[in-house]
């Protein structure tokens, strides 16, 4: 099955304005863009038969030519990641059996989180859409329930049923738990982490469905498949010793760049 890698990105964010072309600087001194550090990501999914950077900014699309990325203009009227992938997939002629959304946020995304990913959609007919779910330890719960103390988006985190199928995701933290944990202990507790693969039938039809109440109030891109019935396959995927962090916040740039230098990553 033929695999397509899409990292959208624009430069307009809401809360973080020009985060694509945002510096972070690795365990090596050395400095590179947001989207460079998320194209490097893509290229190290093993498997995968092409990977472009989707914008609609002429800024973003320089810089990315410029380390060699490939680039597909998509319109400014893409309200999310997933409509930019299903309008650059289209642009591209379609053909592709499963379409990789890397979202140009999750620099710190493991090539194995993307492959178990590409896996668990091949053999789940039922499920339309795939996206990887990561168990919280201590750490990364803790640090979830600090960001809302403080007002800030952490993370998402997901529910799903006994056949893996997501039940909800959420920014708040669900489901909820009155325990403390150590930071190195096993929580109840799963971090979606922001990659989808999608059937191509169902990343078409998507930009065609208005976004319904539970999209809106969470701004959550991946609730308009629920609110429309369709199946999303909720995969594990294990951490390994790599820590995890999606930026979302100016505050998020030295915590992720803490994360590369503890992990010797360049």
């Amino acid at each position: 099955m033929s695999v397509l890698i899409v990292i959208p990105a624009r430069y307009a964010s809401t809360r973080y304005p020009g985060k694509p072309l945002v510096g972070l600087t690795g365990a090596s001194g050395e400095t590179r863009t947001l989207i460079e550090r998320s194209w490097r990501a893509a290229n190290g999914v093993k498997g995968v038969d092409r990977v472009v950077v989707a914008t609609d900014d002429d800024r973003i699309r320089d810089a990315a030519e410029a380390f060699g990325a490939e680039v597909v203009m998509t319109s400014s009227e893409c309200q999310n990641g997933t409509e930019r992938c299903a309008e650059a997939h289209a642009a591209l002629g379609g053909g592709y059996d499963i379409v990789v959304n890397l979202q140009g946020d999750a620099p710190l995304t493991p090539s194995w989180f993307v492959e178990d990913l590409v896996d668990g959609l091949r053999s789940d007919p039922a499920a339309e859409v795939a996206t990887p779910v990561l168990r919280c330890d201590g750490r990364a719960l803790n640090g979830f329930l600090d960001d809302r103390k403080a007002g800030r988006v952490g993370g998402t985190t997901a529910v799903f049923g006994a056949a893996r199928h997501a039940l909800y995701f959420s920014k708040e933290v669900i489901p909820y738990t009155s325990d403390l944990y150590a930071d190195d202990a096993e929580t109840p507790v799963f971090h979606h982490v922001g990659v989808y693969a999608y059937r191509p039938d169902a990343l078409s039809a998507y930009p065609g469905w208005d976004s319904g109440p539970l999209e809106q109030l969470e701004g959550l891109e991946q609730l308009r498949f629920l609110e429309r019935g369709r199946a999303i396959l909720c995969v594990e995927v294990a951490a390994r010793g790599r820590q995890f962090w999606e930026l979302n916040n100016p505050e998020d740039v030295p915590r992720i760049e803490a994360m590369m230098a503890e992990m010797g990553m360049e």
